[in-house]
């Protein structure tokens, strides 16, 4: 099960480290930092969260904010409603701690897997992420450091999670997709070239005749 998680740590790790850095560095106290790694979890919105907070914006505005940018799991979730944990602790649980690095290992495991996997995979995925914001606020409270390189770890651990789903499902086609929308977004709307390739996208799977879905063939799913 480790190996299953250990791509999302190597980014979450460092990421979280970074936004326990950054909370610290903007004046908030290192155990609120911690207590949202816990709480809130929601990586990105965190990180939009510490320039939020050190302008006084109402927390109000700041949940707002966090509600709009993390509506997509709400797509993470229906999808796989029919592998829910049959406990309930489990499936609350599974359902507050589904990110996108968690969804996209989930969804490489085999349908009847993902049930009894999940809440374990999800957990030990915020604990890499509780354990970087640990170590940053640790850091950011003693040391000045340089954090040149840093933001393209996420970028590096997206890419690693593309190659895992390929592999497990052989189906190169939503990378083309992908590729081909990001370059007809930047060419139409470079200012808004990220969120106009997500919308195509979701319009182009979503016309894409449907694909039977082999087994995972990923070693690791198999026998971890």
């Amino acid at each position: 099960m480790i190996s299953l998680s250990a791509p999302v740590a190597m980014g979450y790790i460092p990421l979280g480290a970074v936004f326990g850095f950054l909370f610290v560095q903007a004046g908030g106290p290192g155990e609120l930092a911690v207590l949202s790694s816990l709480l809130v979890y929601a990586g990105a919105a965190q990180f939009m969260m510490v320039p939020m907070l050190a302008a006084g914006l109402p927390l109000g505005a700041i949940a707002l904010a966090t509600l709009v940018l993390n509506l997509r799991h709400i797509f993470y979730g229906l999808s796989l409603l029919n592998n829910m944990p049959s406990r309930r602790w489990q499936r609350w649980y599974s359902i507050f701690a589904l990110t996108d690095e968690s969804y996209s290992v989930l969804t490489a495991l085999r349908p009847q897997d993902r049930a009894r996997r999940m809440a374990l995979v999800c957990a030990l995925n915020q604990g890499w992420w509780v354990l970087g914001t640990v170590l940053g606020v640790v850091l950011g409270a003693q040391v000045q450091i340089g954090l040149t390189g840093l933001d393209f770890v996420l970028a590096a651990l997206f890419a690693v999670l593309a190659v895992e789903q390929w592999r497990a499902r052989r189906d190169v086609a939503p990378i083309w997709i992908a590729l081909a929308a990001y370059a007809v977004a930047l060419a139409v709307l470079p200012g808004q070239a990220l969120a106009a390739a997500i919308a195509l996208s979701l319009i182009a799977v979503a016309l894409r005749p449907a694909r039977p879905v082999a087994g995972p063939r990923h070693t690791r799913a198999r026998h971890d």
